[in-house]
């Protein structure tokens, strides 16, 4: 698959078959996301594979209404970033380079014929939730990645054309 035809293809799956992703295949995940471009080399993303004593940590973070969400999934990664707060400027490019790297993730997905889907669910910015995933002060939870096998195809939605949101500058 190449890397248009995956930007065009790529969509958001909340329904998985149940068998989790494994492991190796986790790791060629993990890899491609660490490439994402970062200003200064500073890799600034941390990934935390969630196992069941993490996810039952979660869930009892999240409370009883959130909770089910988060079995969409065989299998969840959050994604966070190192952000110190001594420079602002760094922090926001730090920032948009984890997405970067979890939108690498969610393509990885896709080429391998996984199914994936970015959440950010509330309980990752609280105390209760960044605990039970053990993130510390000065690190971003930005990205609960769910994946595992596809389970239905989705057609692709319109979109409006470049010319709608491009202005090209003299």
């Amino acid at each position: 698959m190449d890397v248009e035809q995956a930007i065009r293809d790529r969509r958001t799956h909340k329904v998985y078959g149940p068998e989790p992703v494994d492991r190796a295949t986790l790791a060629e995940l993990l890899e491609l996301a660490r490439w994402a471009p970062n200003h200064h080399l500073t890799n600034p993303w941390r990934f935390r594979v969630l196992g069941p004593r993490a996810l039952a940590a979660l869930k009892q973070a999240a409370g009883p209404e959130a909770a089910g969400k988060l079995d969409r999934a065989p299998t969840l990664v959050c994604v966070s970033v190192v952000q110190p707060g001594e420079d602002p400027v760094a922090d926001e490019e730090d920032l948009l380079a984890a997405g970067c790297a979890t939108y690498a993730i969610l393509l990885g997905a896709h080429a391998r014929g996984l199914a994936a889907y970015w959440r950010t669910p509330a309980v990752l910015r609280t105390q209760e939730g960044r605990a039970a995933l053990g993130i510390p002060e000065g690190e971003r939870a930005i990205a609960l990645v769910h994946l595992g096998p596809l389970r239905q195809a989705k057609a692709p939605p319109e979109r409006a054309p470049a010319a709608d949101v491009v202005t090209y500058l003299d």
